[in-house]
């Protein structure tokens, strides 16, 4: 489905924003400072009004929806911007849209579109995607919640206020065990968090949880699965725009190098190579533009079974074209693409790090494979 006026205009401000505030070289900015994102460039995203761009009116956002929010993450991955948009305004927004109390949405809600509050999905703890495993536990004792457990890479776990973290509850009245997502405040007693460094510089952590009481509030209601499709879908639609600015920025390459007397952009097996990159992207790009919009739709085409496939298919093929893209940036550059002076080298560690964010390639395959039957 086209765009409409609205979205192709977010669009068009979004990409001139990152790309003339945070363009690819100011990773090294940030990798230079010690930090994971510039704080200036969160505040100017919370005022351009994309971090309130899923929250309704009512609680100080745009309400523009799940494809609107989608083209910004993808111009602000063609310029690999470092900053809590994904994290807080997609999933987090998200997860208290779908699974907060009125309480919670009017307590949270402001702040998250306002970008005082960033959020972090706490979710993984080995180095497979399992979250159907997951081995943190949270228990009543009397009307508030005791969690114990740990998390491990968990993006912006370094610097976000509030962790929504997945955890086991015992079913009441069963022998069985539910999941659930919690909202920790990071400052709680017994909460300890290790950063990690990437190869891309960005802000991961490994959190612990050791006997960290919660208010009877912490809970968030309904199922769990959705969050995470919703987070794949968000990490798609950031690998596709850094998968075209690294196609963009090879085919200016080709265009202006030359090599035997004329531009390299004239041997044919390298034409070959961008095309069948060219073809892969378009590919990609259905996928995420069905899964958003699926979000934004009626009920049967976000239902859970639909949801879930789509979240597969665009991960597994987001992550598998990014990973060819960058190999591909770097190669077609020479020698140049192998030096950290060049912006070759940040899109392929980027790339490196999204596709294992949430599940892999292969993870995602696997488990579209089983939806539809194969």
């Amino acid at each position: 489905m086209s765009m409409n006026s609205d979205q192709q205009m977010l669009e068009d401000s979004a990409r001139q924003f990152f790309a003339e505030r945070s363009p690819p070289a100011a990773v090294r900015g940030n990798r230079a400072a010690g930090r994971s994102f510039d704080p200036d460039l969160w505040r100017e995203i919370a005022e351009l009004g994309f971090a309130g761009a899923l929250i309704p009116e009512m609680y100080g956002g745009s309400g523009i929806g799940y494809r609107g929010l989608g083209v910004v993450l993808d111009a602000a991955g063609r310029s690999l911007a470092a900053s809590p948009l994904l994290q807080s305004a997609f999933i987090g927004a998200a997860a208290l849209l779908r699974h907060g109390s009125p309480e919670q949405q009017t307590r949270l809600l402001p702040r998250i579109a306002s970008g005082e509050l960033t959020l972090a999905l706490a979710m993984d703890e080995q180095a497979h995607h399992r979250p159907e495993d997951t081995r943190t536990k949270a228990h009543r004792v009397g009307d508030r919640w005791v969690l114990d457990g740990h998390k491990r890479l968990v993006a912006d776990g370094d610097s976000a206020a509030l962790l929504l973290t997945l955890a086991r509850v015992e079913a009441e009245g069963s022998d069985s065990d539910c999941l659930r997502w919690f909202l920790v405040p990071a400052t709680t007693t017994g909460v300890t968090r290790q950063r990690r460094h990437t190869v891309d510089g960005e802000g991961f952590a490994d959190i612990e949880f050791a006997a960290v009481e919660l208010d009877a509030e912490a809970a968030l209601g309904g199922a769990w699965q959705d969050v995470i499709d919703i987070a794949c879908i968000g990490v798609a639609s950031t690998m596709q725009g850094a998968a075209e600015a690294a196609l963009a920025l090879t085919l200016d390459h080709l265009k202006t190098r030359s090599q035997f007397g004329q531009l390299i952009g004239s041997f044919q097996a390298l034409q070959h190579r961008v095309a069948r990159l060219y073809v892969d992207l378009q590919l990609a790009r259905a996928a995420v533009t069905a899964a958003l919009d699926a979000l934004d739709g009626p009920g049967d085409a976000n239902s859970e079974g639909q949801l879930q496939k789509l979240a597969s298919l665009c991960k597994a093929l987001c992550g598998e074209t990014l990973h060819e893209v960058s190999n591909e940036t770097v190669q077609l550059h020479g020698g140049i693409g192998m030096t950290d002076v060049h912006d070759s080298g940040l899109f392929l560690k980027r790339a490196r790090v999204l596709e294992t964010l949430y599940g892999s390639s292969s993870h995602h395959r696997d488990r579209y494979a089983r939806f539809v039957g194969i």
